[in-house]
């Protein structure tokens, strides 16, 4: 991870530094709020750590401002405060955990790392393109071109394609595609899928090079540039 610390004691912030760096995490420092504010509007960390009481600008004033700018970076706030109050109102200031002073170092680095991988699945749950080499998939419009060629595709046949660019790579079997593409489990007499897959490759490989979709022997399919 790359964390952004907004801590203006000297000590606490030399120990949280020291123990993410020794976690093998690069963590940047600020000592206020307002220092701590323009590093944050970056956008080039992956979670920030700010405490609640900050000289120049406090922390719930900071998070204020960031969320009002768009800035959706993960924060975990930090405070000597706990009542269920000062927790509510840090939450509804925008910040995503809380944590209580004093604190375990092995707790902080949990919460952080639960953070970051959030952020990182809900990035790639919001994904509106999947590309793979010089093909494309335009997952709002529903369009799909190779080249900058839009492939007409039956919705049955995007579905397939859809699948097997999110596995770019990887050897897809019949049984993964029976499930995932049809709703149904493998059926060994079935050759919807051989058909399918036919279909799918005359249209996006046909008329195009390099061949992207393969046929591996006695496993699968898989979709990349070799």
């Amino acid at each position: 991870m790359n964390v952004l610390l907004v801590e203006d004691d000297r000590a606490v912030a030399d120990f949280i530094v020291s123990e993410l760096q020794e976690a093998g995490h690069a963590c940047t420092h600020c000592a206020d709020g307002e220092s701590g504010l323009a590093a944050a509007r970056s956008g080039q960390h992956d979670v920030l750590v700010v405490d609640r009481m900050l000289p120049r600008l406090d922390g719930l004033a900071l998070l204020r401002r960031l969320r009002e700018g768009g800035q959706r970076t993960p924060v975990l706030l930090l405070s000597a405060l706990g009542s269920v109050d000062d927790r509510v109102q840090g939450l509804h200031c925008g910040a995503d955990d809380y944590l209580v002073k004093p604190f375990a170092m092995a707790e902080l680095l949990a919460r952080l790392e639960i953070l970051a991988r959030h952020a990182r699945e809900l990035g790639a749950e919001v994904a509106t393109r999947l590309q793979v080499a010089d093909l494309e998939m335009d997952l709002l419009s529903q369009e799909v071109r190779r080249q900058g060629e839009v492939i007409s595709l039956q919705p049955r046949e995007y579905k397939l394609l859809e699948y097997l660019m999110r596995h770019e790579g990887q050897v897809v079997t019949r049984a993964m595609l029976l499930e995932h593409v049809w709703g149904y489990h493998f059926d060994p007499q079935t050759n919807v899928i051989d058909v399918h897959v036919s279909r799918l490759r005359q249209k996006i490989d046909r008329d195009f090079s390099p061949q992207l979709l393969t046929t591996v022997r006695g496993a699968g399919y898989t979709l990349g540039a070799g």
